[in-house]
């Protein structure tokens, strides 16, 4: 396998392209080439402006890891960050003083916004922001494409007794960070997915892989908006390259995020057996399913008879990320689902 496709959220996925990338140079990964190609296909539903500024929290997410600038104890953000401009926003009362953008951050916000409002298109920005941060790193061995150039925006619909309707709506970025998703999500929207287009390069980089990973990524709100882009899905189906993806759901909860809330707001059950019926078996006829391989925690191991009947190859290890060499046999034990 010289040629991997991997579609990603932030923070989940970014850490597990991590242990991909670690397992690919030490060659621990079986059928993968030492000098394999990955490709991330990355969520921009979380994209919001703010401030007058482009925002894309999981394509900076992923960015920033893989380019050792990322702040490892928040897991987003850059590292020695600091917030002196968020601290005079506030003090002039600009809302919302719930988000707060950092000092170095809004550098690369303030080049995407630039770049954007002088014609450029997303994929095209991102592409010169990674010859900063990707290119002194890996080269041309990795990519990172955003899921469509066109604006789409998540907004999650939560209970208010004080509007007409008992509903009030907003955006992803409020649920998350001021709310906490400590309210139920009713319903989701997502604004502008159905009139999206795949970004240059993404249905390119899914025919012609020679594997395709799922990371342990929240299924609804990040794998899942990628999936919803019009023509993702049908290329998943189409390709060649076997599929294969890792559970965000062990022992009946997720890891970290809010994987429990979305799935419950869409009506899926909170279990790695539950996603993975999710997504489905490429396998099954007529059917939309996608995948070819399941990787779900030993703790879980009660569920992997119920999926392979449901025609999912799957099997059951340790899937705590706890550090890269963690993180790569997870890898390899996914590729070893389908490798072969």
């Amino acid at each position: 396998m010289k040629k991997l496709t991997v579609l990603s959220g932030g923070m989940g996925g970014a850490r597990f392209l991590q242990g991909l990338l670690h397992g690919i140079t030490a060659g621990s990964l079986p059928g993968v080439d030492a000098d394999a190609e990955v490709t991330v296909v990355a969520n921009t539903a979380d994209d919001w402006w703010i401030h007058g500024l482009k925002v894309c929290p999981d394509l900076d997410t992923v960015m920033y890891t893989l380019g050792d600038g990322i702040d490892l104890d928040r897991g987003w953000g850059r590292r020695d960050e600091t917030w002196s401009a968020k601290e005079e926003l506030a003090a002039y009362g600009v809302e919302p003083t719930w988000f707060g953008l950092g000092d170095r951050d809004i550098a690369t916000h303030l080049v995407r916004t630039q770049l954007i409002d002088a014609g450029y298109s997303l994929s095209k920005v991102t592409e010169a922001l990674c010859r900063r941060w990707l290119t002194p790193v890996w080269g041309d061995r990795v990519r990172l494409l955003p899921m469509t150039d066109d604006r789409v925006e998540t907004h999650v619909a939560i209970s208010d007794a004080d509007s007409p309707s008992g509903k009030r709506v907003v955006h992803f970025q409020e649920y998350w960070v001021r709310l906490r998703a400590e309210v139920p999500a009713e319903t989701l929207v997502f604004v502008g997915l159905d009139d999206s287009s795949p970004a240059p390069g993404v249905l390119d980089a899914i025919a012609g892989a020679d594997l395709v990973l799922l990371p342990p990524s929240n299924p609804v709100v990040s794998v899942g908006t990628i999936l919803g882009v019009p023509g993702l899905r049908d290329a998943i189906r189409r390709t060649d390259a076997p599929v294969v993806g890792i559970s965000p759901i062990v022992g009946g909860a997720h890891v970290r995020g809010m994987a429990e809330q979305m799935l419950a707001s869409i009506g899926v059950e909170v279990s790695a057996g539950g996603v993975g019926r999710h997504y489905g078996a490429r396998s099954a006829a007529g059917a939309a399913g996608l995948l070819d391989g399941w990787l779900v925690d030993e703790r879980d191991a009660d569920q992997v008879a119920g999926l392979e009947q449901a025609g999912i190859r799957c099997a059951a290890v340790p899937l705590m990320m706890i550090d890269h060499d963690a993180t790569a046999a997870m890898a390899a034990a996914a590729i070893g689902l389908v490798a072969g």
